[in-house]
């Protein structure tokens, strides 16, 4: 995929909210268009109001992929995974945002702003967005994945 081409959409709640406009003014650094599902402030709000649109754009084809944000990131990636056809996986660091593409092929990942500090956040988003998918015995699995929905 051309990573200077990529439309990825982006949700959060109110406790992800301070990463969000770092991480689209990221993207759209690096040429991507960004669709901004909100939410708009640090008010408090219900992330699956938020993340469901930007998990469902990526399920429709709207965007290549999504950013799910929260406070752990933990309702997030369950919210998004509601979605079928989205793999979000949840990322803590460096080796869990490579590692949710090269064997899970995750369409989607998800990031905590408490535990996540923002330089943190943007290494995790840049690792991911490279990142390839290994296939092999982990396109099997991705089967599997997709067969339990």
């Amino acid at each position: 995929m051309n990573l200077s081409k990529l439309t990825i959409s982006i949700g959060t709640d109110h406790a992800g909210f301070p990463l969000k406009a770092p991480i689209i003014a990221f993207l759209e650094d690096r040429g991507h268009t960004v669709i901004d599902c909100g939410c708009q402030s640090e008010t408090s709000c219900d992330y699956p109001d938020y993340i469901r649109p930007a998990a469902e754009a990526v399920a429709s084809g709207q965007s290549d992929y999504g950013i799910m944000l929260g406070g752990s990131g933990n309702g997030e990636a369950i919210v998004a995974n509601k979605v079928e056809g989205v793999r979000c996986g949840l990322c803590w660091d460096e080796w869990s945002a490579r590692m949710t593409k090269e064997h899970n092929n995750a369409n989607c990942i998800a990031i905590g702003a408490r535990p996540v500090p923002e330089a943190l956040a943007l290494k995790i988003v840049d690792i991911w967005l490279n990142a390839e998918f290994e296939g092999g015995r982990h396109q099997r699995r991705v089967e599997k994945i997709e067969g339990c929905k």
